[in-house]
């Protein structure tokens, strides 16, 4: 039985800063590591999530200058929960600010579910920037994949937390969950939004992983709903809203913009979230990447397969880069 890697120690970040990206955006992010290391960012998923300590950890903080960053609307950037100029490609060009802020000419891509589908959507618009990417649990914003998830796939695995999710929408707008999320995400009141942000947080949470430590009993989510967990909702519900902004299919039917790029797609066998199907086919239109399948593995990166194969990936481009 081969000895799975741990997470590289706790590391604090040698430079925090914000930066003004426009339209009243300002985005919080950091270094780790060291200086003169490969540039790596790192691409949280989401939409709507965030960066945190345990992110920098994927890297050997003595080979790589790690860059962490918030997105629009997420974490420690402001204002927080902003929809207002806020999609996909604003995001790419976010990227390329941030590059060149910090004066960096070429870095690695490293992001997984909806970090994955950024660093697609932004190698292929700068290939030139690229110098590899790593990708976990790839999700590519096509109908399909958000129809598996929010009306006729996951729902059949997990009957009893989708009950919650359903049990907040009145029958006659079940046909359509994220527009009738998006009415209560989006409503004045507080206490309809934090309802709304409570049932579509906790769905996702008890799909992510393979197992749960515990299974208690099946039960609508309760308590108060922070700030934090209202804005993840809300920009993940305004995406998945406007399909991304991206053409159907487009990231797949673009990979030969990829040829000169390496990359390492890790995917987890049940994943419930991202099926290994959409990896799948882009490996197979994107020659230079080596992909892994994570036997007993969900989606998340924290998950002992699949955090050794990512930690395998960042050592071996630490080396070969």
């Amino acid at each position: 039985m081969k000895t799975l890697r741990k997470p590289y120690p706790p590391i604090d970040p040698y430079d925090v800063g914000r930066l003004s990206v426009g339209d009243g955006h300002e985005l919080y992010f950091e270094q780790c590591g060291n200086p003169e290391g490969l540039p790596v960012v790192f691409l949280h998923g989401g939409p709507g999530s965030g960066s945190s300590p345990q992110h920098r950890r994927l890297f050997d903080p003595t080979r790589y200058r790690i860059v962490l960053f918030d997105q629009r609307g997420c974490g420690r950037s402001t204002p927080l929960g902003s929809l207002d100029a806020n999609d996909t490609w604003q995001l790419v060009d976010d990227l390329e600010r941030i590059r060149q802020h910090l004066d960096i000419d070429r870095w690695l891509l490293f992001g997984g579910s909806w970090g994955a589908t950024l660093a697609l959507a932004y190698a292929q618009k700068h290939p030139d920037r690229a110098r590899a990417l790593v990708l976990r649990g790839v999700f590519s914003g096509r109908r399909s994949e958000l129809d598996w998830f929010y009306d006729s796939g996951a729902s059949r695995l997990f009957p009893d937390h989708w009950e919650n999710l359903v049990g907040l929408i009145p029958a006659a707008e079940q046909d359509d969950l994220i527009a009738a999320y998006r009415r209560r995400l989006t409503h004045d009141d507080r206490n309809v939004r934090a309802a709304a942000a409570r049932a579509w947080s906790a769905w996702e949470a008890a799909t992510v992983m393979m197992r749960s430590a515990e299974s208690p009993p099946a039960r609508a989510p309760t308590g108060s709903a922070a700030d934090g967990m209202i804005a993840f909702a809300r920009i993940e519900n305004h995406f998945f809203f406007h399909e991304l902004w991206l053409e159907e299919g487009q990231l797949l039917a673009n990979a030969g913009k990829l040829a000169d790029i390496p990359g390492v797609i890790v995917q987890g066998r049940y994943d419930v979230v991202t099926p290994a199907i959409t990896s799948w086919q882009l490996a197979q239109a994107w020659p230079k990447a080596d992909y892994r399948m994570v036997e007993g593995a969900g989606h998340a990166f924290a998950e002992p397969g699949i955090l050794h194969e990512l930690l395998q990936a960042t050592d071996r481009f630490a080396q070969e880069l």
